[in-house]
């Protein structure tokens, strides 16, 4: 099941948005990069800056640092372009130069490891949707505070658990893609995928049902 995103901008929709380039153009903006052609890193830029820049936001928890953090990917990415062969996608090697980018940063903060306990999840505990009426002011306040509920949710959730969750249901990558970026095998995403979901329907279900889940 996806999870929710969105609702703090007054839709409380799933998205799960196709948003994937042209392979071949990525590899022409890579040749050309490769030999120093700004113009044509520019167009990677263009293409993944917000996406990369929503990620480290919500792992970072920092608008400067995540600006910052963001910055330094795509200063990576031009200084390591030489070594780029293709074997990843484009998206899985950024995507995994911002990973390491924020376990880098968890690390020198000396953050603690977060651990998420599943107990108590009852079988039937969804993440539900509430009818999409945008001008509805008693709807936006309730979407505007589930969002809120999200958000907290993702805060609690440990590093390990938040990564797995944004990689595979806001930026729609593949078990294996989430593999590579984050160096761990492919059973190992799909379980922190499964607490990850885990975590978030529970505190969901228990903004839905008035804090009695």
């Amino acid at each position: 099941m996806k999870a929710v995103w969105g609702m703090a901008g007054g839709s409380n929709r799933t998205v799960s948005v196709e948003r994937k380039n042209d392979p071949a153009l990525e590899a022409a903006w890579v040749a050309r990069t490769q030999r120093q052609d700004l113009d044509a890193f520019a167009k990677i830029v263009d293409a993944y800056h917000s996406r990369v820049l929503g990620f480290i936001r919500r792992m970072v928890r920092n608008e400067e640092e995540a600006r910052d953090l963001t910055q330094d990917v795509f200063i990576r990415a031009f200084q390591a372009i030489q070594k780029f062969d293709g074997r990843s996608s484009l998206r899985t090697w950024l995507f995994r130069i911002a990973y390491n980018l924020c376990v880098d940063r968890a690390r020198r903060n000396d953050r603690a490891p977060q651990w998420t306990s599943i107990e108590n999840v009852a079988d039937d505990e969804e993440v539900r949707d509430f009818a999409d009426d945008r001008w509805n002011p008693e709807e936006l306040i309730v979407n505007q505070e589930l969002g809120l509920v999200v958000e907290e949710a993702l805060e609690s959730m440990s590093d390990k658990l938040r990564t797995v969750l944004l990689l595979h249901d806001k930026e729609d990558m593949a078990y294996e893609e989430i593999s590579s970026i984050v160096g761990i095998p492919v059973g190992t995403v799909k379980s922190r995928l499964f607490l990850a979901r885990a975590h978030l329907q529970k505190n969901v279900g228990r903004y839905l049902t008035g804090g009695r889940a």
